[in-house]
């Protein structure tokens, strides 16, 4: 079989394919992460065209994805942190 039987080359070639395969689906995600990048960039530009403040609205973004208790505890111990601080 060390000969270059089609067994050997037959498993070689499948693996390849599946290798392949999983690679060219790696990069077509990869473009569409880049172009949904442009996108949300595009959109950011717009909202600071018309007065937004950029900075606030990623805020805004990564607070909505938070469930509710973990915003909240989080906000707590802000609150506790600023007030040991004297800042509050």
């Amino acid at each position: 079989m060390a000969d270059g039987s089609p067994a050997i080359d037959g498993a070689t070639t499948v693996a390849g394919d599946r290798l392949r395969s999983f690679i060219e689906r790696v990069e077509r995600l990869e473009e569409e992460k880049a172009a949904i990048m442009n996108d949300s960039k595009e959109v950011y530009a717009e909202a600071k065209g018309e007065g937004y403040d950029v900075k606030i609205l990623r805020q805004v973004v990564r607070i909505r994805k938070m469930d509710r208790a973990d915003r909240q505890e989080q906000e707590a111990l802000l609150d506790l942190y600023l007030s040991a601080l004297g800042e509050q």
